[in-house]
């Protein structure tokens, strides 16, 4: 191979192992300031350079070694263009970081440049003396920063690409930004999946999105919301109502776990009938505007991971075949009577009619309140067959979902030894939110440099990337 590979802000891994997926090799000199970044990166990339440092500290000529770059990727930090910052104050020398590409640009030339960043990159330009960005200035800095790129003899072009379109079982949406010196066109790979109810799903001229259910261990329990010892907030409590309204109770064609989904765990909450359980994903984070369901369905792709915590909840609403018709009277009624059985139906009565709405509870005693339209409340009407809620229980998702849900394959290190100790669930979790989607990177170098990805060295890739057992599955 005469050409090396080059990931710049190489972080845990994410851009880098995209590329080895394509390329079947691993990329050749990794740069992050950050020591526990570069440990996640060089247990999954022994074979790499890794340099602990500044982008900036790092000499390109020195490192390359007189070697020639065939691709050059840079992830620089985000979080100072983006506009889930808010009004907090931006710095300039963090938004500046891009600049790197065209020093790499003009001192070691490389034949393609890659770069990611979220979509309010578009927009850099200065700042006033408080922070904050010159809305009259808007984009100048990025036009300076391309038109500079192109001064070096590069031909330019970027655009907003979702993952999920392209395989990954996120929906994440970041801007990528292409530059090659070479002659050859910039090529744009085109979408390979869509919504599982669009026309080209349906005409099988895409395939259907990767579903967030797919990178979820059902093994591991999820907790009754009742009877914990401690409560739930009650804005937890509200978002949780209003999501099993959305997604379980009202949703046409509700999540419903296969027989082979269905673990010992689930059938403890009603031993004595053949369990279902519909689920969804909440976001754990924000505050509930009126009546607004914020969460997803396990049908789609899971939403984007930030690095700012563990945001995602996973809901399971288990249902047991509609019995009798305690349950079936009118909502204007008083509640039918609550046996020893039925107990924990009425929990769930509560917990639905305290939760919905704009109302603020009352009395199991007392009679429910009018909230919805439909004669029977907490049924779930699956193929035509009524069935009850008997329980609702959560529990937050495991760092390896969240690399499952980022595309990263099932047998990646996300808790490698740092300082004597490995990664806590803090550190995987900030490590993926940060990270590139990997799928993202395998298609557009695909595209780019396909004469990169030829040969074996792309399935010894696969088959070192191979899911060890209990852990979660990639396929390209």
């Amino acid at each position: 191979m005469t050409e090396i590979i080059v990931d710049n802000f190489a972080g845990g891994g994410g851009a880098s192992t995209g590329i080895e997926l394509a390329t079947g090799r691993s990329v050749d000199i990794a740069i992050n300031h950050d020591p526990a970044a570069i440990a996640m990166h060089r247990a999954n990339h022994p074979e790499t350079e890794h340099y602990c440092e500044s982008v900036w500290d790092v000499n390109p000529r020195e490192v390359v070694a007189g070697r020639k770059v065939g691709l050059a990727w840079f992830s620089p930090d985000c979080t100072h263009h983006s506009k889930a910052r808010g009004g907090k104050p931006r710095q300039k020398n963090i938004r500046g970081l891009a600049w790197v590409a065209v020093r790499w640009a003009a001192t070691v030339q490389p034949r393609v440049i890659m770069l990611e960043n979220v979509e309010e990159f578009q927009d850099w330009g200065p700042l006033d003396n408080e922070g904050q960005p010159i809305e009259t200035k808007k984009g100048n800095t990025f036009r300076s920063f391309v038109n500079a790129l192109r001064n070096l003899g590069y031909t330019v072009e970027w655009r907003e690409l979702v993952a999920c379109d392209y395989g990954a079982p996120t929906s994440r949406k970041r801007l990528f930004l292409i530059a090659r010196r070479d002659g050859k066109s910039i090529v744009w790979p085109k979408p390979t999946h869509g919504h599982r109810r669009s026309p080209a799903v349906i005409t099988k001229r895409l395939e259907p999105y990767k579903p967030a259910a797919g990178i979820i261990d059902w093994s591991i329990p999820c907790k009754s919301i009742f009877g914990r010892e401690r409560s739930l907030v009650e804005k937890t409590m509200r978002r949780l109502a209003l999501g099993t309204f959305k997604f379980a109770i009202n949703d046409p064609d509700p999540f419903i776990l296969s027989e082979d989904q269905i673990h010992p765990w689930m059938r403890e909450i009603d031993d004595s009938h053949k369990p279902m359980v519909a689920s969804f994903l909440s976001s754990y984070y924000g505050e509930t505007k009126g009546n607004e369901a914020r969460g997803s369905s396990l049908h789609d792709p899971l939403h984007t991971i930030t690095a700012g915590g563990n945001r995602f909840a996973l809901v399971t609403s288990h249902l047991t075949k509609f019995r009798g018709n305690n349950i079936g009277s009118s909502m204007t009624d008083p509640l039918p009577t609550i046996t020893a059985g039925g107990q924990h139906l009425g929990q769930v009565y509560a917990f639905l009619t305290m939760y919905y709405g704009t109302g603020v509870g009352q009395d199991l005693r007392d009679p429910i309140n009018t909230i919805v339209t439909k004669d029977r409340f907490g049924l779930v009407l699956v193929r035509g067959v009524a069935y009850q809620i008997v329980d609702v229980c959560m529990r937050m998702l495991i760092p390896r979902e969240l690399y499952g849900g980022q595309g990263f394959p099932g047998s990646y290190i996300i808790a490698p030894e740092h300082n004597g100790k490995s990664f806590t669930i803090k550190q995987q979790v900030a490590k993926v939110g940060n990270s590139v989607s990997p799928p993202m990177a395998t298609v557009l170098v695909q595209a780019n440099l396909p004469e990169l990805c030829v040969g074996s060295g792309r399935q010894l890739a696969l088959e070192r990337y191979n899911p060890v057992a209990g852990q979660l599955a990639f396929s390209l």
